[in-house]
């Protein structure tokens, strides 16, 4: 555990005061040319717990990680870490705090030329300047945390989809972050991979004290990880609360989401123009 401290210390610059939230999202306004993602977003992620964010395909969770880790720039409205806002970090300011996190891609994104155990060790070399028999202790750990010690030295295209995953999910928390961040963690999985990831992102959550913010459409694995959930819909938080609570919601959206109601506000069909319009070229004269 030594290991893990010294590598912590050694990525986390100077915080502000905690408070209960690590990462607060306030009147977040985003659009991508005319189409409006954001229309004033709140959401608190609280420290030490794991916060999942869902909605419908193409309400914007992805791009919410890219905004949280400024990869993109809000239109309007704030994304403060620890109090305060990325927005006004310089380069050297926004390299050192995206250190404080740890990322879980969808598809893993394991680099394909490095074995397991060079993957894990990746960011550890880049970033710190561990001896390579304290880089060795650190990974191994981190291996057998997630059950895949015994395959160090394979190579990414040996592995499964679900041992591939958690792989990547040994690499995002080497460093041991403050905040990992998993997007679509679920995807592609047989239910006893999906099982397994389910539980490890809960237990690294409590056992290395981070916070976890979880985007997905996998309504029953968040229902059983998270602590609290935000549901997304045309821009805004639709609604808010821990899974029980969203599921005994009377709002007809959250119905339809969390029960996977083919009828409700969401419409199967994207906006378009009428559908015998466009079919006899009417709106082409």
């Amino acid at each position: 555990m030594c290991g893990f401290r010294k590598v912590s210390a050694m990525l986390r610059p100077a915080m502000s005061q905690p408070n209960d939230n690590i990462i607060e999202i306030r009147n977040l306004c985003f659009s991508r040319g005319s189409r409006a993602i954001f229309k004033g977003l709140n959401i608190n992620i609280k420290r030490g717990e794991v916060t999942a964010v869902m909605g419908p395909s193409g309400t914007g969770k992805t791009t919410l990680l890219r905004l949280i880790t400024r990869q993109l720039r809000p239109d309007s409205g704030q994304i403060l870490v620890d109090g305060v806002d990325i927005a006004t970090l310089n380069k050297k300011q926004l390299y050192q705090l995206r250190k404080r996190f740890g990322m879980l891609f969808q598809n893993g994104a394991l680099l394909t030329d490095l074995s397991v155990f060079e993957n894990v060790a990746f960011p550890l070399r880049e970033h710190t300047e561990l001896s390579n028999r304290l880089i060795r202790h650190v990974v191994l750990t981190k291996l057998h945390a997630v059950g895949l010690r015994g395959a160090a030295d394979m190579m990414p295209a040996e592995l499964s989809g679900g041992m591939a995953r958690r792989v990547a999910l040994a690499r995002a928390m080497v460093t041991d972050p403050d905040i990992l961040i998993y997007d679509e963690p679920f995807v592609g999985l047989d239910p006893i991979s999906m099982g397994v990831i389910v539980r490890l992102v809960r237990r690294m959550n409590d056992a290395l004290g981070i916070s976890s913010i979880l985007v997905s459409h996998d309504v029953d694995e968040i229902s059983t990880v998270s602590d609290c959930s935000y549901l997304i819909s045309d821009g805004k938080v639709a609604a808010s609360g821990s899974p029980d609570e969203l599921n005994r919601a009377s709002s007809e959206l959250v119905r339809q989401f969390m029960h996977g109601m083919a009828d409700g506000p969401v419409a199967f069909h994207f906006q378009a123009p009428d559908y015998a319009e466009q079919l006899l070229g009417r709106d082409a004269e």
